[in-house]
């Protein structure tokens, strides 16, 4: 039987770092990526990653900041933070050249942040783990709980720790990531080969690993996976993601493409990408990829945040979803 597809309403572009005239915003050069919502009285505050100006040696940097935009048409941007919220890492530390992407729960302290930090390499382009921090400000700017990664590499995950994306349940936390499978080349470029996993706690700070892939293959074996967003809807859980082809994957025809899955336990997902309900548009920011989708339940309507064209160098835009999930 096939499933029945969710229909999503494209709004629109939210936030082009690249064109957009807001001063606070003239920090960022380009990239939006990865937008986490959290919901306040009068507003949407959205945690996005960018990239300032290259240094000297055309070397890129990656922050984490926020964007707060009207309750009532999460299109309009009313503030953006005028510099990086947390800073980068000390010399040697897994986060001292980028912090991409970044996940925001509120909880009974305050907000909390799970983080992917970038180091450079030699051999492959860049390697990443978990971090985690805090913010005692209300959400403005965020400090990291120590110099290391919460979430690690491990026997079976030996490389690119990144995606978090943070849940609770029931008392539990739930971190959804992804982890590096292997390296492989295409022509003489290396590309990262990844897959969603999961890792439970009951303080978010001491970590279960689940141990397993949640989400099969479908297009290749080597098929690339990432930000697992996960939605509970009281009976059931609701994943979006996105994947990607091995290689060729900058342009249309290999690029990001959204997917969908479900779950009775959070853990055991039966995945579904007919029923995503959204892919590239015809003409425009997102007629060659789409990615990294965040699912946001606002006044009684679903809408999904995602990246367009580039993975999100021109920004995010918003879809709302006719029904509920």
């Amino acid at each position: 039987m096939r499933s029945t597809p969710y229909k999503w309403n494209k709004l629109g572009v939210v936030f082009d770092p690249t064109t957009t005239s807001i001063e606070q915003a003239q920090w960022i050069a380009e990239f939006a990526q990865a937008p986490s919502a959290i919901v306040h009285d009068g507003f949407v505050r959205i945690y996005f990653s960018c990239r300032p100006a290259p240094d000297a040696n055309g070397q890129y940097t990656s922050h984490c900041a926020f964007l707060d935009v009207d309750r009532n048409d999460l299109t309009r941007v009313i503030r953006v933070s005028d510099g990086p919220i947390m800073p980068l890492g000390d010399l040697g530390t897994f986060d001292q050249f980028g912090t991409y992407p970044m996940s925001v729960i509120r909880d009974h302290e305050g907000y909390r942040a799970y983080y992917a930090g970038w180091t450079r390499c030699e051999s492959v382009p860049f390697n990443t783990a978990i971090g985690v921090a805090k913010s005692n400000d209300g959400g403005e700017s965020f400090q990291k709980l120590g110099p290391g990664p919460v979430i690690s590499y491990s026997l079976d995950e030996p490389f690119v720790m990144s995606g978090p994306k943070i849940r609770r349940y029931r008392d539990q936390w739930f971190l959804y990531y992804i982890a590096g499978r292997k390296w492989i080349l295409d022509g003489d470029r290396a590309e990262p080969v990844y897959k969603i996993r999961l890792a439970v706690s009951d303080d978010g700070f001491n970590w279960s690993k689940v141990g397993k892939d949640l989400i099969e293959s479908r297009i290749e074996e080597d098929e690339a996976q990432a930000s697992p967003d996960v939605t509970f809807d009281g009976e059931r859980f609701h994943m979006f993601f996105c994947y990607r082809h091995s290689r060729d994957y900058r342009g249309k025809s290999g690029g990001y493409r959204i997917g969908y899955a479900s779950s009775d336990n959070g853990v055991d997902w039966v995945r579904d990408d007919d029923r995503a309900g959204i892919t590239i548009s015809d003409s425009g920011w997102d007629s060659e990829m789409v990615s990294y989708p965040h699912v946001l339940l606002l006044d009684g309507e679903t809408y999904l945040f995602y990246l367009g064209n580039q993975v999100g160098k021109h920004g995010f835009g918003v879809a709302r979803l006719e029904g509920s999930l």
